[in-house]
Protein backbone atom coordinates (compact mmCIF):
# COMPACT_ATOMS: atom_id res chain seq x y z
CA UNK A 1 0.00 0.00 0.00
CA UNK A 2 2.83 2.37 0.76
CA UNK A 3 4.23 2.24 -2.79
CA UNK A 4 0.82 3.10 -4.33
CA UNK A 5 0.52 6.15 -2.11
CA UNK A 6 4.11 7.12 -2.88
CA UNK A 7 3.47 6.73 -6.63
CA UNK A 8 0.38 8.95 -6.34
CA UNK A 9 2.37 11.65 -4.50
CA UNK A 10 5.10 11.63 -7.18
CA UNK A 11 2.50 11.72 -9.97
CA UNK A 12 0.67 14.59 -8.30
CA UNK A 13 3.90 16.60 -7.92
CA UNK A 14 4.86 16.12 -11.58
CA UNK A 15 1.34 16.99 -12.76
CA UNK A 16 1.36 20.15 -10.63
CA UNK A 17 4.79 21.16 -11.95
CA UNK A 18 3.62 20.46 -15.52
CA UNK A 19 0.50 22.60 -15.10
CA UNK A 20 2.52 25.45 -13.62
CA UNK A 21 5.06 25.25 -16.47
CA UNK A 22 2.25 25.19 -19.06
CA UNK A 23 0.56 28.21 -17.48
CA UNK A 24 3.82 30.17 -17.35
CA UNK A 25 4.62 29.35 -20.98
CA UNK A 26 1.08 30.11 -22.16
CA UNK A 27 0.63 33.40 -20.33
CA UNK A 28 3.96 34.94 -19.40
CA UNK A 29 7.10 33.70 -21.09
CA UNK A 30 8.20 31.09 -23.65
CA UNK A 31 11.23 29.96 -25.64
CA UNK A 32 10.99 29.85 -29.44
CA UNK A 33 13.35 28.44 -32.04
CA UNK A 34 14.30 30.79 -34.86
CA UNK A 35 14.34 29.24 -38.31
CA UNK A 36 15.57 30.80 -41.51
CA UNK A 37 17.63 33.88 -42.21
CA UNK A 38 14.98 36.61 -42.43
CA UNK A 39 16.18 38.20 -39.17
CA UNK A 40 19.91 37.82 -39.89
CA UNK A 41 22.30 39.21 -38.69
CA UNK A 42 20.34 39.87 -35.46
CA UNK A 43 19.14 36.26 -35.24
CA UNK A 44 20.65 33.17 -36.89
CA UNK A 45 23.75 34.93 -38.18
CA UNK A 46 25.97 32.99 -40.49
CA UNK A 47 29.03 32.55 -38.34
CA UNK A 48 32.39 30.98 -39.10
CA UNK A 49 30.97 27.50 -38.68
CA UNK A 50 32.28 24.41 -40.40
CA UNK A 51 29.03 23.84 -42.31
CA UNK A 52 28.18 27.51 -42.93
CA UNK A 53 24.59 27.13 -41.72
CA UNK A 54 22.70 29.53 -39.46
CA UNK A 55 23.03 28.90 -35.74
CA UNK A 56 19.28 28.22 -35.13
CA UNK A 57 18.99 30.62 -32.23
CA UNK A 58 16.50 30.07 -29.45
CA UNK A 59 14.91 33.23 -28.08
CA UNK A 60 12.98 34.27 -24.99
CA UNK A 61 9.48 35.56 -25.78
CA UNK A 62 7.73 37.68 -23.15
CA UNK A 63 3.95 37.92 -23.28
CA UNK A 64 3.12 40.73 -20.84
CA UNK A 65 3.05 43.10 -23.81
CA UNK A 66 -0.11 41.33 -25.03
CA UNK A 67 -2.18 42.54 -22.11
CA UNK A 68 -2.78 45.97 -23.65
CA UNK A 69 -0.88 45.56 -26.94
CA UNK A 70 2.06 47.60 -25.65
CA UNK A 71 4.40 47.67 -28.65
CA UNK A 72 6.88 50.16 -30.06
CA UNK A 73 8.50 50.60 -33.43
CA UNK A 74 11.69 48.53 -33.33
CA UNK A 75 10.28 45.72 -31.16
CA UNK A 76 10.92 42.21 -32.45
CA UNK A 77 7.76 40.09 -32.18
CA UNK A 78 6.52 36.56 -32.77
CA UNK A 79 3.22 36.44 -34.66
CA UNK A 80 0.96 33.89 -36.31
CA UNK A 81 0.96 34.00 -40.09
CA UNK A 82 -2.14 35.68 -41.53
CA UNK A 83 -2.28 32.82 -44.07
CA UNK A 84 -1.89 29.91 -41.63
CA UNK A 85 -2.36 30.57 -37.92
CA UNK A 86 -0.33 27.47 -37.01
CA UNK A 87 2.82 28.97 -38.58
CA UNK A 88 4.78 31.50 -36.51
CA UNK A 89 7.13 34.21 -37.78
CA UNK A 90 9.59 36.50 -36.01
CA UNK A 91 9.92 40.03 -37.43
CA UNK A 92 10.48 43.61 -36.31
CA UNK A 93 7.67 46.17 -36.00
CA UNK A 94 8.42 49.06 -38.35
CA UNK A 95 5.10 50.94 -38.17
CA UNK A 96 2.12 51.18 -35.82
CA UNK A 97 -1.51 52.28 -36.31
CA UNK A 98 -1.73 55.69 -37.97
CA UNK A 99 1.78 55.55 -39.50
CA UNK A 100 2.18 55.84 -43.27
CA UNK A 101 4.34 53.29 -45.08
CA UNK A 102 5.54 52.96 -48.64
CA UNK A 103 4.65 49.46 -49.81
CA UNK A 104 6.56 48.79 -53.04
CA UNK A 105 5.38 45.19 -53.38
CA UNK A 106 1.77 46.21 -52.85
CA UNK A 107 1.44 48.03 -56.20
CA UNK A 108 3.87 50.83 -55.26
CA UNK A 109 1.30 52.37 -52.97
CA UNK A 110 1.51 54.38 -49.79
CA UNK A 111 -0.77 53.07 -47.07
CA UNK A 112 -1.75 54.19 -43.60
CA UNK A 113 -1.59 51.43 -41.01
CA UNK A 114 -5.16 50.90 -39.78
CA UNK A 115 -6.14 50.78 -36.10
CA UNK A 116 -5.46 47.42 -34.51
CA UNK A 117 -2.67 46.55 -37.01
CA UNK A 118 1.08 46.97 -37.40
CA UNK A 119 3.67 46.67 -40.17
CA UNK A 120 6.44 44.10 -39.67
CA UNK A 121 9.62 43.46 -41.65
CA UNK A 122 12.60 41.15 -41.37
CA UNK A 123 16.06 42.60 -40.76
CA UNK A 124 17.22 40.71 -43.87
CA UNK A 125 14.66 42.03 -46.34
CA UNK A 126 16.04 39.95 -49.21
CA UNK A 127 14.75 36.74 -47.61
CA UNK A 128 11.77 37.82 -45.52
CA UNK A 129 8.06 37.06 -45.87
CA UNK A 130 6.62 40.02 -44.01
CA UNK A 131 4.16 42.90 -44.32
CA UNK A 132 5.54 43.68 -47.77
CA UNK A 133 3.91 40.38 -48.71
CA UNK A 134 0.99 40.09 -46.22
CA UNK A 135 0.20 43.77 -45.72
CA UNK A 136 -0.46 45.13 -42.21
CA UNK A 137 -0.99 42.35 -39.68
CA UNK A 138 -3.61 42.45 -36.91
CA UNK A 139 -2.16 43.05 -33.45
CA UNK A 140 -4.24 40.08 -32.31
CA UNK A 141 -1.89 37.74 -34.24
CA UNK A 142 1.11 38.80 -32.15
CA UNK A 143 2.11 36.09 -29.66
CA UNK A 144 4.85 37.97 -27.78
CA UNK A 145 7.93 40.19 -27.89
CA UNK A 146 11.40 38.70 -28.36
CA UNK A 147 13.72 39.96 -25.61
CA UNK A 148 16.80 37.72 -25.42
CA UNK A 149 18.78 35.07 -27.25
CA UNK A 150 19.07 32.10 -24.87
CA UNK A 151 20.87 29.63 -27.16
CA UNK A 152 23.59 29.05 -28.36
CA UNK A 153 25.58 29.96 -25.26
CA UNK A 154 28.09 32.18 -27.09
CA UNK A 155 25.20 34.40 -28.27
CA UNK A 156 23.21 34.68 -25.00
CA UNK A 157 22.11 38.26 -24.43
CA UNK A 158 19.44 40.91 -24.84
CA UNK A 159 17.96 41.72 -28.25
CA UNK A 160 18.66 45.30 -29.26
CA UNK A 161 15.54 47.26 -30.13
CA UNK A 162 16.42 48.78 -33.50
CA UNK A 163 14.34 51.50 -35.03
CA UNK A 164 14.62 50.83 -38.75
CA UNK A 165 15.89 53.42 -41.17
CA UNK A 166 12.94 55.56 -42.09
CA UNK A 167 10.64 53.71 -44.43
CA UNK A 168 7.80 55.90 -43.35
CA UNK A 169 6.36 58.36 -45.79
CA UNK A 170 6.33 61.98 -44.60
CA UNK A 171 2.93 63.64 -44.59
Amino acid sequence: MGSGSQLWNITRKYMTAGLIAFTVQDRYIAVAQVQGSSMSPTLNPRENSFIGRPTNDRVLVEKWCLEKYKFSVGDMVVYSSPENHKVRHIKRITALPGDWVGAPTLSDTVIQIPEGHCWVEGDNSASSMDSRYFGPIPLGLIRGRVTHVVWPLQRVGAIERKVPRSKHVPL
